[in-house]
């Protein structure tokens, strides 16, 4: 197999952009009366995710399995992935037999009806086998009216173009994206506010260009999908589900998702709050609604306060969202069954977003001087100054404190996390993230780190070293090195599928990551275990075990006696 690659030169620039941190102990918030109950589970949840990938299916459920709770998960043959659709069958199935020993179910709705995220978008299921298999969660009310039902669902996305879809879409969108997104764009804005003539004139030329029958199977499916989103808002209106969530997927301002959301809203306008949302977002609703689900369970009500980096702060709208960060956290936390507190000192937690201060969101991969800015090469940014001494003052308050670290897409501020490590910082968080989009980060971010609060110290540990691994080693630091060696091979496009090159990527993916455990991430033990696997069969999913187990960072080192709890 022919493999063009760099020299080690590049490996050594991009994994060398931080030194090593001095071996120090950093002060540790003072200890916390609350820990994970030491026998048996607090409650037992039903947990279907919304498809194989790992952050949003093993990783949620493990934050909450850190905290005493049983979470029982199908295996993960019948759920979908990219080029596979889950067994629906199969998961009905599963679904009634484990519900009878369950307190608690939260179900990606997406799952049980199509098969999985990205078959949401592909499928060619017909209308009324749609509606039976969406029935079925009413009928799981029926069967066990004292289960609490917390189900989620996507509004189909609409990629910027045909490179942004990165094959999760019906093939004619690689030819015809970029039309698609700017015609429906435009079709939003006529029902808006209007359109110029020259807008007029422009949406009428797209129409000629993209093909009626594309249009047809594309907005045909988006139909039916909606009708379907409409069946489950009116079983939270018939009290045959607790809460629904509505998940408006890799969206814009101006796009036939905003579209269709305008949609809901109105049609769902009656609905209580407490029991229905829309917001940006999707890979992150497990976490938030199995964070609510415990909240409601151990009848919390957990108070957070949020800040914001210097600039736009809260203002910015970033990549793969049509609305201000500010909007997404406020929703974010009441889906998770929090609430907003004003005063950082009566919080039990804090949150800190880190953004631009121009209000851009970069991507992680970005590092070379031609790439579009910002750039993650590890040099501080007008906003790199101005964080740290937020995160700093706050950290001195004893207050848990949780990053979303929002300032690239898909990856770690490689900045940030250079300070972090410098500073013996990494671990005096209660919790971090920063994967994939802003929304998918900061949902993950208050989930984790509201149920953190309640979890001993190595726990919460362990948890931030799985975020650590995935988010800053392998997304903004080994991804983008292989990101460039791939760009000298013949083929660009085995980015997006890795073909037979899969094995050796793997392997080399692992070899890296290992080595950046040695040098950023000491404490973790054995990190010559660390394995890097590619489940979607693309660079971008990947997932980051240990050898001879599943998934999941290996605990880090208790470095001090008698400080496992908070």
């Amino acid at each position: 197999m022919r493999r063009i690659w760099y020299g080690m030169g590049m490996v050594l620039v991009l994994l060398g952009l931080f030194l090593p941190a001095a071996d120090c102990l950093a002060a540790r918030h003072a200890p916390r009366a609350e820990t994970a109950a030491d026998t048996g589970p607090r409650g037992k949840i039903l947990f279907i995710p919304q498809d194989n990938r790992p952050t949003s299916g093993m990783q949620a459920a493990e934050v909450v399995r850190h905290l005493g709770y049983e979470v029982v998960m199908p295996d993960r043959d019948m759920l979908g992935g990219l080029g596979k659709d889950g067994d629906t069958e199969a998961l009905w199935n599963w679904t009634q037999e484990n519900a009878r020993q369950a307190d608690m179910a939260v179900i990606a709705a997406d799952s049980l009806i199509y098969g999985g995220l990205v078959s949401s978008r592909k499928h060619e299921i017909p209308a009324d086998v749609l509606r039976e298999r969406a029935d079925r969660l009413r009928q799981l009310h029926q069967a066990h009216p004292f289960l609490k039902l917390y189900a989620f669902v996507s509004l189909m996305r609409t990629p910027r173009s045909g490179e942004a879809s990165g094959g999760e879409d019906p093939d004619y969108y690689i030819s015809y994206g970029e039309k698609i997104f700017r015609y429906t764009g435009l079709m939003d804005k006529a029902e808006e506010t209007g359109l110029q003539p020259d807008e007029q004139q422009e949406a009428a030329g797209l129409e000629q260009d993209i093909p009626a029958e594309v249009r047809k199977d594309w907005l045909e499916r988006r139909r039916r999908n909606l009708e379907v989103t409409k069946q489950l808002m009116n079983f939270v209106r018939e009290g045959s589900m607790d809460y629904l969530l509505v998940g408006k997927d890799d969206n814009a301002s101006l796009s036939q998702t905003h579209r269709e959301s305008r949609w809901l809203k109105k049609y769902g306008q009656d609905i209580p709050p407490d029991r229905f949302r829309m917001t940006a977002g999707i890979d992150e609703f497990a976490l938030l609604l199995l964070t609510r689900a415990v909240n409601q369970r151990e009848r919390r009500v957990p108070e957070v306060a949020v800040c914001y980096n210097e600039g736009k702060g809260g203002d910015t709208v970033p990549t793969y969202s049509d609305e201000r960060l500010a909007d997404t956290v406020k929703t974010d936390l009441e889906v998770a069954g929090a609430r907003l507190q004003g005063e950082p000192s009566q919080a039990d937690l804090i949150l800190l977003v880190n953004t631009n201060p121009d209000g851009m969101t970069g991507e992680a991969n970005h590092v070379r001087e031609w790439e579009a800015a910002p750039l993650n090469n590890g040099q501080d940014r007008s906003g790199t100054a101005p964080f740290l001494q937020l995160l700093h003052s706050y950290l001195q308050t004893g207050k848990p404190v949780a990053v979303a670290d929002v300032a690239f897409t898909n990856g770690a501020d490689n900045a940030l996390m250079r300070h972090l490590e410098r500073e013996g910082m990494l671990f005096q968080l209660q919790a971090y993230s920063g994967w994939n989009t802003a929304t998918n980060s900061i949902g993950f971010a208050l989930g984790q780190g509201i149920l953190a609060c309640r979890m001993k110290r190595d726990a919460a540990d362990a948890l931030l070293m799985t975020r650590y691994l995935d988010d800053w080693g392998y997304q903004s630091n080994v991804r983008t090195t292989m990101a460039i060696r791939i760009e000298q091979m013949d083929d660009p496009q085995i980015y997006l599928y890795l073909g037979g090159y899969e094995q050796a990527f793997a392997e080399e993916a692992s070899q890296l990551l290992v080595r950046f455990a040695r040098l950023h991430l000491p404490r973790l033990e054995r990190p010559d275990r660390l394995s890097v696997t590619f489940p979607w069969h693309r660079l971008f999913i990947a997932e980051i075990g240990l050898s001879g187990e599943d998934s999941g960072a290996e605990r880090p080192k208790n470095e001090q006696e008698g400080r496992d709890e908070r």
